[in-house]
């Protein structure tokens, strides 16, 4: 496919938490050309919260790293969920942002869950809300800070804000905005930011996919006209980013591990353990949460003296390793917990214990991710595993070891940027954006054979689990 002279490159963003990462892309072949990196100052302990002005400074920088922010023809930006930045009437921040992680809105969360009842927030907006979704934020921003949300004319995503300060404009994508609380499938749903005190003409127009949400402003440091996507959020992104087709799923292996796939039927899961988020595109995104993985699995082999990769086989070792609480499942109060040891255990049947209970998590979100949407579970094809446990050879032998599957490591990386840029890319194509990534080739990796399904692992855990998911559940 060809494309017209100047239209041969575009830049796709990732703003997450910690940095701005910036590719520049060939149009036609995926190929990366230029990259620009810039890292942002996140605040520590329960606030966590960050400055829009120091996103947009490192944006400024990562896109002239590229060496194609002059000749650009589109660019798109991706960016991390959830996170509230709210603006009075001359677009000054009122407060910084506080971003997805931040635990401070856990109450605010809670007490409107009882409000209305988790099947109805599910129903409404397709998640019952937690301490990360934005309509929390707000709330707590509202109790705790009301002089300054008095001062507010306009809230955003932290992608929008970056869109709004490339463009002007005021403009959000389905995607992204599914984690806000106050979005369903009929758009901003007008009970509940009453519910919340937010006037809906301050939020940002929800546009349609595969549009754009305006041209770059003169005197910016990006070629002035250029489209600017609609730009969504990084796990929207990175579906983008992988061309996934309904009901193939993903297995991110970070500090914290994700499940989540494309499906066509919409979520709605009032136990909260499924987020029903949105895609960037006209189909759904469900997604589930474990908040131990990677790092949880490193503390491990630290605290026994061991490399990462030094597991053994043998032994009966149950390793709970919910070291920050877990999500799924849904433990909020639960610490480690190591159970079956015997004078002969090892520390290396110790340590491959700890991967098993991370990954049986995962396993469990895997089925209520597909679940969730109405799709049908298919074991003969890969699981897509990402992040950076999927570099390891103990994650990926123990995700085919306990699920039976084949599993597939792609070679891609920077998996969100890719995405902003293949949402760039169909502005000059015509494209939607997931056959622009499709025709990347972005899967392609080095695929594993399945193996053997360690289904008495499974149960040894579950069974552990149960007897104590008293003691894990409490606060004491």
């Amino acid at each position: 496919m060809a494309v017209g002279a100047g239209d041969g490159v575009v830049i796709g963003v990732d703003s997450s938490t910690q940095a701005t990462k910036a590719l520049a892309v060939d149009v036609e072949t995926g190929k990366v050309l230029g990259q620009g990196r810039a890292s942002h100052t996140v605040s520590t302990g329960a606030a966590r919260e960050s400055s829009p002005e120091q996103w947009w400074e490192a944006l400024s920088e990562a896109l002239q790293q590229t060496g194609y922010a002059d000749s650009a023809a589109a660019v798109a930006i991706g960016g991390q969920q959830h996170g509230l930045v709210a603006l009075d009437g001359d677009g000054r921040s009122v407060h910084p942002a506080l971003l997805w992680n931040d635990v401070r809105s856990a109450p605010n969360a809670e007490a409107l869950t009882e409000r209305l009842g988790a099947d109805a927030w599910a129903e409404r907006v397709g998640s019952v809300p937690g301490a990360s979704f934005t309509v929390a934020k707000w709330d707590w921003l509202r109790q705790h800070e009301p002089a300054a949300a008095e001062r507010v004319r306009g809230v955003m995503l932290p992608h929008d804000y970056l869109t709004w300060r490339l463009t002007g404009e005021r403009v959000t994508d389905r995607g992204d905005v599914s984690g806000t609380g106050w979005w369903g499938p009929e758009g901003y749903d007008k009970e509940l930011l009453a519910l919340v005190g937010l006037d809906e003409s301050y939020l940002p127009r929800v546009a349609e996919p595969g549009s754009a949400a305006g041209q770059v402003l003169d005197g910016l440091p990006i070629r002035a006209g250029i489209p600017v996507g609609t730009g969504t959020g990084d796990n929207m992104a990175a579906a983008l980013g992988l061309g996934l087709e309904p009901g193939a799923p993903v297995i991110s292996l970070g500090t914290s591990g994700t499940a989540y796939a494309v499906t066509r039927g919409r979520p709605t899961d009032p136990t909260g353990t499924v987020a029903g988020f949105a895609d960037a595109l006209g189909n759904w995104l469900p997604l589930a949460c474990t908040l131990n993985c990677t790092l949880a699995v490193d503390r491990v082999a630290q605290w026994l003296g061991l490399d990462r990769e030094a597991v053994e086989p043998g032994g009966e070792a149950v390793v709970l390793p919910f070291l920050d609480g877990e999500r799924t499942p849904n433990l909020p109060y639960a610490s480690g917990l190591f159970y079956g040891l015997r004078h002969d255990t090892t520390p290396g049947q110790i340590l491959r214990a700890a991967y098993e209970g991370a990954a049986a998590s995962l396993l469990t979100a895997v089925d209520e991710v597909l679940r969730a949407g109405g799709e049908t579970a298919r074991p003969e094809e890969p699981l897509i595993l990402i992040g950076g446990g999927a570099k390891g050879e103990a994650w990926r032998t123990t995700v085919r070891r306990l699920s039976g599957r084949p599993v597939l490591v792609p070679k891609l990386e920077e998996i969100v940027a890719v995405g902003a840029a293949a949402q760039a890319a169909a502005l000059v194509t015509g494209e939607s954006a997931d056959e622009v990534a499709r025709r990347w080739k972005t899967l392609e990796g080095t695929l594993y054979d399945p193996l053997t399904a360690d289904r008495s692992v499974l149960a040894r855990i579950a069974s552990v689990q149960r007897r104590a998911e008293a003691l894990l559940a409490s606060e004491d």
